[in-house]
């Protein structure tokens, strides 16, 4: 068992709680989506015990902080919105230099493929302007919320896996963010399960095709994962804080984000699987 995942899986845990910052992109920061990727895949083969030991610490480290911190988070985004945000945005602009190296821009990168990385970040940073409207919360199962739960989770763990995309957001564009919130704040153990379900197998068939696309259209799939980690800044940009106090907690949360982007950025040897 990898056990240091577990703090591994706190971060991404947190991030996902966030709407607008993606677990994936603390993958890439953590330097272990290929490997997340290469285990998920590789539950079901032979190996399967070396893959369980990589994830399991990780989903005990996920699934203890999405628990426990469900309400520290919604603290802190009702309380300390700004400050969280620039906190998170430090994350994911401190991840980027990494991102460059691991795709090798300045050699693989022709204009088309800078291209692909302006259109998908502009189209990401347009759903910032989306005003989604929360349905009402689901406390009870009966067929039809079970299909819809379960669908959401499986959009949701799509997003959770690609950089740059929350789950957590698309969630809140579905109107189950307010359920699942919910749900996990108030142990309601069958929404959960449902939810978890069609987390579980979006991340099997979506893990695939993603690690599918690194291998046979490496530099065009870095090009809009690189779009879609700038566009996300875009989305969970609050503004410019007030003056005073509000501006120096935002001002040095980012600076605090750049700092942990840094301490955790792995060397690109690290990031290989193994």
């Amino acid at each position: 068992m990898e056990w240091r995942n577990i703090y591994r899986g706190f971060l991404m845990g947190i991030s996902d709680l966030i709407p607008g910052v993606s677990g994936g992109t603390i993958a890439f920061l953590l330097g272990i989506y290929d490997r997340l990727l290469t285990s998920i895949n590789g539950v079901f083969s032979k190996q399967w015990r070396k893959h369980i030991g990589f994830l399991l610490p990780l989903a005990i480290g996920m699934g203890t902080t999405i628990v426990l911190f469900s309400r520290v988070i919604k603290f802190l985004l009702a309380n300390y919105f700004a400050p969280t945000q620039y906190f998170f945005i430090g994350l994911i602009i401190g991840v980027l230099p990494f991102m460059a190296k691991q795709a090798k821009i300045k050699t693989t990168f022709k204009v088309w493929h800078y291209l692909v990385l302006l259109i998908v970040g502009v189209l990401l940073a347009m759903t910032a302007f989306i005003k989604p409207s929360e349905s009402t919360i689901i406390t009870t199962l009966s067929p039809t919320t079970i299909l819809i739960l379960f669908l959401s989770g499986w959009a949701a763990s799509t997003a959770m896996l690609l950089p740059g995309i929350s789950g957590s957001f698309v969630l809140l564009l579905l109107g189950m963010y307010s359920t699942a919130i919910a749900a996990i704040s108030d142990f309601n153990i069958p929404i959960i399960i449902v939810i978890g379900l069609g987390v579980m197998l979006g991340f099997v068939i979506s893990s695939k095709i993603i690690q599918f696309l690194l291998k046979q259209h490496a530099t065009l799939t870095y090009s809009i994962i690189i779009g879609l980690i700038i566009g996300s800044v875009f989305v969970i940009y609050p503004g410019i804080p007030e003056s005073g106090t509000p501006f120096v907690m935002s001002a040095v949360s980012l600076i605090m984000g750049l700092l942990v982007s840094n301490l955790f950025s792995p060397h690109e040897a690290d990031s290989q699987p193994k």
